[in-house]
């Protein structure tokens, strides 16, 4: 069984200079398709259930079906829930066997972003797994704008929470599909000078690939979510199937079609980060 939290896969790469892919699930043949590019790259992958992913599946079955994943694979795979937004929702993925809960208060005021992520953190760290908060909005492509991590806030944050990992706000948009202008580098620099808490890019599928690398390999950044783009490649492999036979209407056979399209695109996405193989 490799089932690990999200502090036994980033501090290594805390430590090693690299990164580790956080990849946003909707269902059974993508998040199968993740592990299976993780074990052909020999690296760690973190499955990610976000809020349209529990609108769509229950979390105590999203827990079985990581933890099944997990059992089976050869390398070290998290159980992680995105974006949980009340103690409430964290407890219940804490109760579904989620290794990792990810606790976003960052439209709250400092302060109370603060005292609940502190009481996640706590919770979570009592029964033997993970934390990550969230501080400086990250905004969403077409619609809310990212507010800028400050560095000074970062800091207080980091240190009044206990948190295992840390999104900040550095250019980062969720849901973009297209590669933007990059990173804030100096902003990431000033909040490392200012912690050591391994740091998370939310929206990483905007981010260039080449960007990604430097500085999976340069910084304390360990962790990009990558959503969109992996989304896009299922779509498109989808879209493929179906239309290479439109009489057939039999889903399994239909989805069974997507699974090596979606296990190349994310073994892309993997190799990026420069984690090193793991060897049996």
């Amino acid at each position: 069984m490799t089932l690990a939290t999200l502090s036994d896969v980033l501090q290594p790469a805390l430590k090693q200079g690299y990164a580790v892919g956080g990849l946003v699930t909707l269902g059974w043949e993508d998040m199968r398709a993740y592990v299976a590019a993780a074990e052909a790259e020999g690296c760690p992958v973190i499955l990610q259930a976000g809020p349209s992913c529990r609108e769509h599946t229950p979390l105590p079955v999203l827990g079985r079906m990581f933890r099944h994943l997990a059992e089976q694979a050869s390398v070290p795979v998290v159980a992680h829930l995105d974006h949980g937004y009340t103690l409430e929702e964290c407890r219940a993925a804490l109760d579904a066997g989620f290794t990792s809960l990810m606790f976003d208060g960052s439209r709250k005021p400092l302060a109370q972003n603060i005292d609940e992520t502190a009481t996640i953190a706590e919770m979570a760290h009592t029964a033997g797994i993970s934390c990550e908060g969230e501080i400086g909005f990250v905004g969403y492509s077409g619609g809310e704008t990212s507010a800028g991590t400050d560095p000074d806030e970062a800091a207080r944050f980091a240190r009044e929470t206990g948190v295992d990992a840390m999104a900040i706000s550095v250019g980062n948009v969720h849901l973009q599909q297209e590669s933007g202008a990059g990173l804030d580098e100096a902003r990431i620099r000033a909040i490392e000078a200012v912690t050591e808490v391994p740091l998370v890019i939310h929206g990483g599928s905007g981010v260039p690939v080449a960007q990604r690398t430097a500085l999976a390999r340069g910084s304390n950044i360990c962790k990009f979510n990558i959503g969109t783009e992996l989304r896009m490649a299922f779509g498109a492999a989808l879209r493929e199937a179906v239309n290479r036979d439109p009489d057939r209407f039999d889903r399994v056979q239909i989805l069974r079609e997507t699974h090596d399209p979606v296990v190349a695109a994310t073994r892309q996405v993997l190799r990026a980060f420069g984690a090193p193989v793991a060897r049996p």
